[in-house]
């Protein structure tokens, strides 16, 4: 374990400044106490290189974390897409802790593909490629994955891992190129939605590729809809996810598929908003002409409102048709039907948004009679369809706290104590007169729990609290040394790290 440290060996014994500097690193962990610090620095270089070793390998925490983490791939969401298109595989994968999750279109043959980018805030991998517009089928795999950038790593993962299963190879200048070509678009679901900075890596992407079927895609809150949320432009921000849809006529066939993490709200076809959590609660049917009106009578306290959910939306879409195109239809179509989302998502591509289309073309049939508009119509329709079903069937709702839930004293301290839910997230709860209080400790609040204000618990049971927000906030400790916020779906846990 320590044959690589002679020469830290040697400056510990001889280098005064350096052997000062582990003293410092080594002082400022708190499992490490100073009685063991001075003996190993005077007693034993050894010691005090193997103290240095094991300070130097726990110095990337999140990393550790990050690389024990479990992929669950093709999780039951509770409701999916089946349609009939062999050609098209879908995996999803997800890490639960976080939650994030990432999600893979794979094309059993190359396809050709366009794209349109209208957000402000766009995150993609091989995009200028596309953009220039070549005659030729080279699109293997789409993939979309939650982590902001740091979930792009997830689209060359998926190429490297049809090159690994020898699927694609280096032959990138033959008549028919072999080179995996794999394109990736990210949105962001970390901030105020989870405690936790997890993001979808490597291994999260290859699992999801390899556990591709075809004739099925999640909906809802899976692979990367998996912590997507929307109508944050309203201050109401509700969780969404995947949606999807298909249609065949005759032997054309189209399929659309949304991750839909939109800073507007999405809209039916008469006007109404799924959900909206307002100062009444979780609203479900409410019009958009009315939240607009309500807008537009308080501007400057919607701003406020709404601040914490800017530069942290994003839509990404992928429309697949089966009807020949050449490369210039092939974009105006990723256009209209991109366009037309407008009507589904309001406001959309906003400064606000990184939203990006694509269009993909298996080339299966030459309909020579069908018009590209109509084409277009067709499909806009159909992409509608598929933002509707992105929404989970169920919303976290509030609880209601019970003012006959008695604690005592004994009952009150064995809850007390600071627990991490992260890094940066720390949450103190404690007693005081005879009541139960929590604070952010971290440098960042822990949802409607600042870092500068005491608050409340309300009992709703002897081990479950709540805390009064517009969005809901329970906090269950009925796990031992834990605390769950928001138990179910979309749950964070903090371990109990002092009481």
């Amino acid at each position: 374990m320590f044959a690589h440290h002679g020469p830290l060996n040697w400056l510990l014994k001889h280098n005064r400044v350096y052997c000062y500097t582990v003293y410092t690193i080594l002082r400022s962990l708190p499992f490490i106490s100073m009685h063991a610090i001075k003996l190993s620095l005077t007693k034993n270089a050894l010691f005090a290189s193997a103290l240095a070793s094991f300070v130097f390998a726990t110095t990337n925490l999140q990393a550790a974390s990050q690389d024990s983490l479990v992929p669950i791939v093709n999780m039951d969401s509770g409701a999916s897409l089946e349609f009939d298109w062999p050609g098209i595989r879908v995996g999803t994968a997800s890490y639960e802790e976080g939650p994030t999750g990432v999600t893979v279109f794979h094309f059993d043959k190359k396809a050709k593909v366009a794209m349109d980018v209208r957000g402000g805030g766009p995150g993609t991998v091989n995009a200028p490629y596309v953009e220039l517009g070549y005659n030729v089928a080279e699109l293997d795999s789409i993939v979309v994955a939650g982590g902001s950038w740091y979930g792009l790593e997830a689209a060359t993962a998926v190429a490297t891992a049809m090159m690994d299963d020898g699927l694609r190879d280096g032959d990138a200048f033959s008549l028919t190129p072999s080179v995996a070509m794999s394109l990736g678009s990210i949105i962001f679901d970390f901030g105020s939605r989870r405690l936790n900075e997890i993001y979808p890596d490597k291994k999260l992407a290859q699992a999801a590729y390899r556990a591709a079927v075809s004739g099925q895609f999640p909906l809802g809150a899976s692979g990367a809809g998996r912590n997507a949320m929307t109508g944050g432009f309203f201050g109401c921000a509700v969780h969404s996810g995947q949606g999807g849809a298909f249609k065949q006529i005759g032997d054309l066939k189209i399929a659309a598929f949304s991750v839909v993490n939109a800073f507007g709200a999405v809209t039916d076809r008469d006007g109404k908003v799924d959900a909206c959590y307002t100062d009444k609660g979780l609203e479900r049917g409410l019009q958009i002409k009315d939240m607009f009106a309500k807008f537009e009578s308080k501007f400057e306290e919607q701003t406020l409102e709404r601040a914490d959910n800017s530069n942290k939306n994003t839509t990404i879409s992928v429309l697949v048709v089966n009807q020949k195109l050449e490369p210039a239809l092939l974009k105006r179509l990723a256009v209209q039907v991109h366009t037309s989302m407008s009507r589904s998502l309001q406001p959309y591509a906003t400064l606000f948004d990184g939203d990006v289309f694509y269009a993909v073309s298996t080339e299966e049939i030459d309909d020579k009679e069908l018009s590209p508009v109509d084409l277009g119509v067709i499909a806009s329709e159909v992409m509608w369809d598929a933002l509707l079903t992105a929404a989970p069937a169920q919303q976290p709702e509030h609880v209601q706290a019970n003012p006959n839930v008695a604690l005592s004293s004994a009952d009150m301290n064995a809850i007390a104590g600071e627990y991490q839910f992260s890094d940066k997230v720390k949450l103190k709860v404690f007693v005081r007169e005879g009541k139960l209080f929590a604070r952010a400790t971290g440098s960042k609040k822990v949802f409607a729990i600042a870092t500068d204000e005491d608050k409340e618990l309300l009992p709703v049971a002897q081990d479950q609290f709540v805390v009064p927000s517009r969005v809901p906030l329970t906090l269950d400790f009925s796990t031992a040394e834990k605390v769950i916020l928001n138990p179910g779906h979309w749950q964070q846990t903090g371990m109990l790290i002092d009481n």
